[in-house]
C-alpha cells in the first residue's frame, strides 16, 4: 500500500489540477449538452473518473476485486466513462485481470496527472486555432478515465472524446516527452469528433476508409498542435515508403483491417495505416487551391475515394 505521504501528494496533485482545467457532476453534464465552439475555446478536461478510482485503488492497497471496480468505478463514473467503458469493452473484471497483469501501469499512470495543467495550456492553443481554421469545430468536455490497458484514446462526434490515462501513460515509443503525448494524441481526438456522423457509423469500412479517418486526425493534429500524435513513424518508415505504400495500395478495399490498423500494443508499434492515411490527406491538403475548405473535407470525410483521387498519392510521393 502507498505510503500516506504518496497518497496525500497524489490527491494534493488531483486537487491542484481539478482547480485549474475540471468540471465534475452537474456542470460536466450541463457542459456534454452544451459543448464548446469557436466562440468558447477552453473545452473541460474532466477527471473526476481518475480521483475516483485512485481511492478505491489505494483503499484496497493496489489490488481492488472486479466486483469492487465495477460497482464502485464504473457504475459510479462520468457519462464519458460509460461511453468509454461500452466503446471499448471495459469491466470491472477486464480492468482487474490488467492490474494483475500489469500492475505497474496502474502505479505508473499516477506521474502523468502531474502534466496536466501544462497540457490544457497547450491544448487551447491548439483548439483555439483548429476552430479558426475550422469555425464548425465542436469541442465536448475531454473525459480522462482508467481503463484495461487500452486504448489510448478514441473520440466520436455522438458520445466526445475519452482518454485511458494508464494506456496513454505507458506508450512511450508514441513519443518520449509525456506532455508533448498527451497533448497531440487530444489534438488528434478532437478530430475525429469533427468526423461526419455517417463516417464515424460505418459498420465495416474499408482499409482506405479507415486510414483516412485517422490520417485525418493525424493531419489536424499536426496542423494544430504542432505534430502528429504518432510521431515515430518518421524514423520507422524512413527508406520504405514506396514499399509500404505499395503494399497499403494493393490492400485499400479490404475490410479486413488487422494489418494496418488496431495492432499496436504498450510494447510495439503497429498501426501503419495511420501514417499512409496521413500522406494522402497531407498531399490532399497542400493539392488543394481552398485550404479552408480542403480542410473541412478532411475533417468530416464524408468521400474517402474523392479525397484519394484528387490528392495525387502514389506510394512514395516526396513531400515539399
Amino acid at each position: 500500500m502507498p505510503c500516506e505521504f504518496q497518497e496525500n501528494a497524489m490527491y494534493r496533485t488531483l486537487a491542484l489540477v481539478m482547480s485549474l482545467v475540471v468540471l465534475a457532476g452537474p456542470a460536466q453534464a450541463a457542459l456534454a449538452q452544451a459543448p464548446t465552439t469557436a466562440d468558447t475555446v477552453a473545452p473541460a478536461v474532466v477527471i473526476e473518473d481518475v480521483e475516483r478510482f485512485y481511492r478505491i485503488y489505494d483503499a484496497a492497497g493496489g489490488m481492488p476485486t472486479a466486483e469492487q471496480l465495477q460497482r464502485e468505478y464504473l457504475d459510479q463514473g462520468s457519462e464519458g466513462l460509460h461511453h468509454f467503458a461500452r466503446l471499448r469493452r471495459v469491466s470491472g473484471e477486464a480492468i482487474a485481470t490488467t492490474l494483475d497483469t500489469r500492475p505497474e501501469l496502474y502505479e505508473e499512470a499516477r506521474n502523468c496527472m502531474r502534466v496536466m495543467p501544462q497540457v490544457k495550456q497547450r491544448l487551447d492553443q491548439a483548439l483555439r486555432k483548429l476552430a479558426t481554421l475550422y469555425p464548425e469545430t465542436n469541442l465536448p468536455p475531454v473525459t480522462i478515465v482508467v481503463g484495461r490497458g487500452k486504448p489510448v484514446g478514441i473520440g466520436y462526434p455522438d458520445s466526445g472524446l475519452q482518454i485511458g490515462l494508464e494506456a496513454l501513460c505507458a506508450v512511450e515509443w508514441m513519443n518520449p516527452d509525456m506532455e508533448d503525448r498527451f497533448v497531440h494524441v487530444i489534438a488528434h481526438e478532437y478530430a475525429h469528433v469533427q468526423l461526419a456522423p455517417e463516417a464515424a457509423k460505418l459498420e465495416q469500412p474499408t482499409v482506405l476508409e479507415r486510414s483516412l479517418m485517422e490520417g485525418a486526425a493525424e493531419f489536424a493534429a499536426e496542423l494544430t498542435s504542432g505534430s502528429t500524435a504518432y510521431a515515430h513513424f518518421e524514423a520507422l518508415t524512413r527508406g520504405r515508403e514506396e514499399e509500404i505504400e505499395t503494399a497499403f495500395q494493393a490492400d485499400m478495399g479490404k475490410t479486413e483491417l488487422s494489418d494496418w490498423l488496431d495492432n499496436s500494443s504498450v510494447e510495439s508499434p503497429g498501426d501503419l495505416g495511420y501514417w499512409v492515411g496521413y500522406r494522402i490527406v497531407k498531399a490532399y491538403y497542400q493539392n488543394a487551391d481552398d485550404k479552408r475548405q480542403a480542410l473541412r473535407e478532411i475533417l468530416r470525410m464524408e468521400d474517402p475515394k474523392s479525397v484519394l483521387a484528387e490528392s495525387g498519392w502514389y506510394p512514395g510521393i516526396r513531400f515539399p
